[in-house]
């Protein structure tokens, strides 16, 4: 099987829908063929389907998502890009307040098919306003889907069910260090639907549950801890809403142990809420150790990098808490 860059299967996936169906337009700022978008993931696309469908906007978040969401209650099935995650604060209320409810307080009627991308994550010493990770806001939106995808693989198959398959608005985080990954991606068409976790590594001792860039990092650490005959099972949810917690509570089974890993901030994130329904939805008399949950401290992502090391969970920390569970 080919191996392509995360940014390449993104690509591949916004050409084979927009070739599928006209009703699929991208819109943000500097996506179109002078830039490219931030990262390049638009790259050719204006060239190849013209600038009414790959529209270049002002400097606007909340006009770029107003704008997305009129268009999708209206027909089609936009997909607007958020430069930077940090600024996604700006667009708020088109998203939790319009795109997120419209659905529910019209009776179904209206249907709000947008797909919102955007970078989270720091890693890259470009500060505070553009590091930061807030998936969790999202998940506290109800009417709002969340896809966080890690590998080139998920990115193609989960934005294909985004865009295709999902009538809801979609928030679609994708992580900075993660875009020139490669990995293993079929030339074939597939869908990863919604709500499917995946066993990225099979283990006997412990789970981890990692999301973004931590899946990788916490397989990282469990190859080292192999090598001290620890067998770690990582799982990424894929998605946060919906959540496969049932996939999540039987490895916990298997287990008796479980660290959660996310780079968002620990207080009233992620981990926290995928703690919390380990514990409400079965896994409580299973464990064998509390659960540990590695996340940002609760601080600004630093410019320095030496800083921002200390303040995003490091495989140092991953390894750390996993040996407490196992004391």
């Amino acid at each position: 099987m080919r191996e392509i860059m995360a940014i390449e299967a993104l690509r591949e996936a916004f050409r084979e829908e927009m070739l599928n169906d006209k009703r699929v337009v991208l819109i943000g700022e500097d996506i179109g063929s002078k830039w490219h978008g931030a990262f390049k993931v638009t790259q050719g696309l204006a060239d190849e389907f013209g600038e009414e469908r790959v529209r270049d906007t002002p400097i606007s978040e909340a006009a770029i998502i107003g704008t997305a969401v009129g268009a999708a209650m209206t027909g089609l099935r936009p997909v607007a890009e958020i430069m930077f995650g940090d600024l996604i604060a700006l667009a708020m209320d088109a998203i939790c307040n319009q795109a997120a409810k419209i659905r529910y307080m019209f009776g179904g009627q209206v249907k709000v098919p947008v797909v919102i991308r955007t970078p989270f994550g720091g890693g890259k010493s470009i500060a505070a306003h553009h590091s930061s990770s807030f998936e969790a806001w999202f998940m506290h939106a109800a009417g709002l889907k969340v896809a966080m995808p890690s590998t080139p693989y998920d990115c193609k198959g989960l934005l294909k069910t985004a865009i295709r398959n999902v009538d809801d608005p979609v928030c679609f985080f994708e992580h900075k260090l993660c875009y020139l990954l490669k990995g293993h991606v079929p030339e074939e068409e597939y869908f990863i639907p919604f709500g499917e976790a995946d066993v990225k590594r099979e283990g006997d001792d412990v789970t981890i549950v990692a999301t973004f860039l931590m899946v990788h990092k916490s397989l990282k650490v469990a190859e080292e801890l192999a090598k001290e005959g620890i067998s770690v099972e990582v799982i990424d949810p894929r998605t946060l809403v919906p959540l496969d917690i049932e996939t999540i509570v039987n490895s916990v089974k298997k287990t008796g142990r479980v660290v959660i890993v996310s780079e968002d901030i620990k207080r009233a994130g992620v981990t926290a809420e995928i703690a919390s329904q380990i514990m409400e939805e079965g896994g409580f008399d299973y464990l064998d150790a509390p659960i540990k949950r590695v996340a940002s401290l609760n601080t600004p992502i630093p410019f320095s990098p030496t800083l921002e090391d200390y303040v995003i969970p490091n495989e140092k920390r991953i390894t750390k808490a996993v040996k407490e569970v196992l004391a």
